[in-house]
Parts: structure tokens; C-alpha cells; sequence
């Protein structure tokens, strides 16, 4: 079961990708103002998308060999991860990027593992402030910092 759905997985990410580059390709190339375009991200993203998704299609096939282990599904975890998204996506715009983006992280790494609650507030204030800085100082885009409130 697992074996198989990680090949229908792998191939329906492998199309998410393909249809992420092949979408970027249609969005403008700079935006005023800033050296990255909005073409820049996705393009990038579909194209890791793509090749984790042929890794993970050989690392399948790979072990056609093997015993399957029935694992049960985790709709919990997987429930609050999707709320938390919807959560982030919504709120991006309202409260910026670096608080929007910590807040989702320390919320997925916490449900995924909740006893390493010190290492995922380190990590999460890490990883946003980092590519905060990366792609508005160094890269000169743009992303909603701070709210206005703040």
C-alpha cells in the first residue's frame, strides 16, 4: 500500500511541478521596483518539486523488494498541518511574512515531533528571519514584513 501510493504520489508531484514551471513562464520577469520577478519562486519551486519527485519514484521502485509494513494513516496530524496553512495563507498579508511564517512553522515542526518544542521555536525564528533578509536585502524583493500594527 505504502510502496504504491508513494508512486502515485510521486508522479502527480512530478505534474504539480511541471505545471509549476510551466505556469511561472507566463508571469511577468521583474516587477518594479525589484531585481527577483514573481517568476523567480515558482520556477524554483517547480523545479525542486520535480526532482524530489523522481527521487522519491526510483526510491519506491527501489524497494518493490521489500517487505511492506502496514502503517496506520495519521488524519490528526495531517488536519492540523492543513489548517495551519490555511491559516498562513490567510493571514500573510495582515500580519507579514516573518511572524505568518513562524507561527506556521513552529505549529508543523510541534505536531510532528512535540517534545523538541525549544529546538522548533530556534529553528522556525531562524529560517524566517533568514529568508526574510536573503530575499528582501540581499535579492531586493519584496514580502509583507511587519504588520502595521506592529
Amino acid at each position: 500500500m505504502t510502496i504504491k501510493f508513494d508512486r502515485i504520489a510521486s508522479v502527480a508531484f512530478l505534474v504539480v511541478g511541471i505545471l509549476f514551471i510551466v505556469g511561472s513562464r507566463h508571469l511577468s520577469s521583474t516587477s518594479y521596483g525589484s531585481v527577483v520577478g514573481p517568476d523567480i519562486f515558482p520556477f524554483i519551486l517547480g523545479i525542486i518539486l520535480v526532482l524530489l519527485s523522481i527521487r522519491l519514484f526510483f526510491e519506491s521502485a527501489a524497494s518493490l523488494g521489500e517487505g511492506e509494513k502496514k502503517e496506520p494513516l495519521q488524519y490528526k496530524p495531517f488536519l492540523i498541518i492543513a489548517a495551519a496553512t490555511l491559516v498562513y495563507i490567510l493571514t500573510l498579508e495582515i500580519v507579514g511574512y516573518v511572524i505568518t511564517t513562524f507561527l506556521f512553522l513552529f505549529i508543523c515542526f510541534q505536531t510532528m515531533e512535540r517534545s523538541k518544542w525549544i529546538t522548533s521555536l530556534i529553528i522556525s525564528a531562524a529560517f524566517s528571519g533568514v529568508v526574510y533578509f536573503i530575499f528582501v536585502e540581499v535579492l531586493k524583493g519584496t514580502l509583507p514584513g511587519w504588520p502595521i500594527w506592529f
